[in-house]
């Protein structure tokens, strides 16, 4: 079966597709990441409690998951390239105007808008690459997509640093958040250099033209038949993975900056570390799984998840005194940073579980569904950590169950590894094929 991608697109739309991909990844993640370093801030400016300025994230990650759902289904109507620019431009203006917020609600509701935006960036951007890409190479495309995370990790402690270290109270926060308005620009390099996915196109055709079934609900379709196992087991997965991750990236600034009175420019080194060892780590992983197989891509950084909450429990208030290389809580970003390259494998795992007439509201839906079940962990870490004599890295260790599941359903899911996606043509002739046990089309050919 040739490959729905590779044909129709030149080098150069490859490139623009790729390159678009992961500056929109970047620029959403940022604009999360951005939150815990301005978190105190915000704090002192508007006199709020920590689980309150907490909250603040967990909206915004409640209002992906709105995002994902409804630009998804746009993304199954009226196609990927138009999905993604509407969710960039909300995703923008929404970032912009919570910089002048006047009072914690305002914040709150913009701050919805703002993860309802960058809810629908991802699914729109991921599906649109994974048809268009080489299935042999997929694995390290979405892997390069999600490695991104660390050039965000990054921008965020240097701009939130020094957004909250070189303007007032009141404005520190503010100039950090109007830095969120970069989307703007990516949107319209979108909308005249990035081609749309023709596999999409393809479909679309086929639907007005009567040879294909149009499916109304693609959120009633995402659980038909054996998908709906699929699609369960994925959503918890994706949850456990993103409260995992939520649990220890949103409190690691705190924990060193606050609880263990870390100099800043010590946390700055720590954090740009762990930026460089996880990007090194996403490419790795990415090029391991289109020869090992997704399943490998999730299971080892699970390990290296464990082995970071391990030193969490272990050494809890060790301080820095003046080696890195001697202070335990260093290399708890870093080991952690690794394990988080298990987001790589999840943009082309997702895509190749699905037919392409649900594969943008599935894709879509349950990555932001995980990502705001997931954004609890900001609640409960507090929580928990009142419960543990007012302790934060104990706190943080309701990380450690979230990991676990995590690495139990990875084997859940089934392997997909070189998966054709499917054509237009094949969506058409899908609708009278039945559904294959492993949750795809039974007609969708299986790399060699």
């Amino acid at each position: 079966m040739n490959d729905t991608a590779t044909a129709p697109y030149t080098p150069a739309q490859r490139l623009a597709i790729i390159v678009s991909c992961m500056l929109g990844f970047a620029l959403d993640l940022y604009d999360v990441l951005i939150m815990p370093f301005l978190m105190p801030s915000i704090q002192r400016s508007m006199h709020i409690e920590l689980g309150e300025v907490a909250s603040i994230t967990t909206v915004t990650l409640i209002g992906s998951v709105i995002g994902g759902g409804v630009f998804g289904w746009f993304g199954d109507r009226i196609g990927r390239k138009s999905a993604l620019q509407w969710t960039l431009v909300v995703f923008a203006l929404a970032s912009v105007g919570s910089a002048f917020a006047w009072n914690f609600l305002s914040l709150l509701v913009l701050r919805l808008i703002v993860g309802i935006g960058l809810g629908g960036e991802w699914g729109a951007g991921m599906v649109l690459f994974n048809e268009t890409w080489n299935p042999q190479r997929r694995g390290l495309g979405t892997a390069l997509i999600q490695g991104s995370a660390t050039i965000a990790a990054a921008g965020a402690s240097i701009v939130g640093l020094w957004a909250v270290g070189t303007f007032s109270v009141d404005w520190g926060w503010r100039i950090g958040l109007l830095t969120g308005g970069a989307p703007v620009i990516l949107a319209v390099l979108i909308r005249f250099g990035m081609p749309e996915s023709r596999a999409w196109q393809q479909y679309d055709r086929a639907r007005r033209a009567g040879l294909s079934e149009p499916r109304g609900n693609t959120f009633a379709g995402m659980f038909s038949g054996r998908l709906r196992f699929i699609s369960i087991a994925a959503a918890l997965w994706l949850t456990a993975y993103m409260f995992c991750y939520y649990a220890i990236v949103i409190f690691v600034p705190s924990l060193m900056l606050r609880v263990l009175d870390t100099p800043p420019d010590v946390v700055r080194t720590a954090t740009v570390t762990a930026a460089f060892v996880g990007s090194i780590s996403y490419i790795a992983m990415g090029w391991l799984n289109d020869r090992l197989g997704r399943r490998f891509g999730a299971i080892v950084p699970g390990v290296c998840w464990l082995a970071a909450l391990g030193i969490l429990f272990v050494a809890p208030d060790a301080r820095y005194a003046g080696s890195y290389l001697k202070w335990p809580i260093f290399w708890l970003p870093i080991v952690f940073a690794m394990g988080s390259s298990a987001l790589g494998v999840v943009g082309a795992w997702l895509s190749e579980l699905y037919p392409i007439e649900v594969r943008a509201t599935a894709v879509s839906t349950i990555y932001m569904f995980g990502r705001a079940a997931g954004s609890l962990a900001p609640i409960l870490v507090p929580v928990a950590a009142t419960l543990f004599d007012h302790s934060l890295p104990r706190g943080m260790l309701v990380a450690l169950p979230a990991a676990a599941v995590f690495l139990i359903l990875s084997f859940a899911l089934p392997e997909t590894r070189g998966r054709h996606l499917t054509t237009g043509a094949d969506a058409a002739a899908s609708n009278r094929k039945p559904i294959a046990n492993d949750g795809s089309l039974s007609h969708i050919g299986h790399g060699h």
